[in-house]
């Protein structure tokens, strides 16, 4: 899925290099022969970094797809920030990694709110 550039608003979810959420979206006024510019301001899903880009304004943008699950906590490796997760829909086991905020909270046996987010999978809060 794809969105055009000054379609994008924050708070939306763009793939920037990487899936990322949208924190601010600045468009320039067109010159007299030129297009729109838009200044996107992301922070990773998975890793939290920083990204800043520029683009046309009429450059299209893709859009990450993102489920939204829950899941059983079978194993934590804390000095990895790693989860062995068992989905509770289809019983299969994901390995997850684990929110900087949640790594003092999860535990075995716990339940949680997963994300698969193109192909990767991270835990987002407890349930």
């Amino acid at each position: 899925m794809f969105k055009y550039a000054t379609e994008l608003k924050p708070g939306n979810y763009a793939i920037i290099e990487v899936p990322c959420i949208v924190k601010s979206v600045d468009i320039s006024k067109t010159g007299k022969h030129g297009s729109s510019k838009v200044r996107i301001e992301a922070i990773g899903i998975v890793d939290g970094k920083k990204r800043i880009v520029v683009l046309p304004g009429s450059e299209r943008v893709a859009i990450p797809t993102i489920e939204k699950r829950k899941a059983q906590v079978l194993s934590v490796n804390k000095q990895e920030m790693k989860a062995e997760l068992m989905d509770l829909e289809t019983f299969e086991s994901v390995e997850a990694s684990v929110d900087e905020e949640l790594k003092d909270k999860i535990d075995e046996g716990k339940n949680v709110e997963y994300w698969k987010v193109e192909n990767q999978y991270i835990v987002k809060r407890l349930i």
